[in-house]
């Protein structure tokens, strides 16, 4: 696999929380942001700028956050 070189860091607060994201570019030039929940839980996308996936990320990153948030419950309920 191709090396990926981190060129962003930033914080997104959602919900009271704050959710690091991490943007790296990949050697074809194109970024992927990852926003990591626990080692094996990552939200990951990419694009062909880094302002393309920090956008992108800021309106799924809510929605990441969410569905984890309702699948709790849910398995509460259970």
């Amino acid at each position: 696999m191709d090396a990926e070189k981190l060129v962003h860091r930033s914080h997104y607060n959602f919900s009271g929380r704050d959710y690091e994201v991490l943007v790296f570019c990949r050697p074809d030039g194109s970024h992927v942001a990852k926003t990591y929940f626990t080692a094996d839980d990552v939200i990951i996308n990419d694009g062909p700028s880094l302002s393309d996936v920090l956008i992108k990320h800021q309106h799924l990153l809510p929605l990441a956050v969410n569905s984890r948030y309702i699948l709790e419950e849910f398995r509460r309920e259970t």
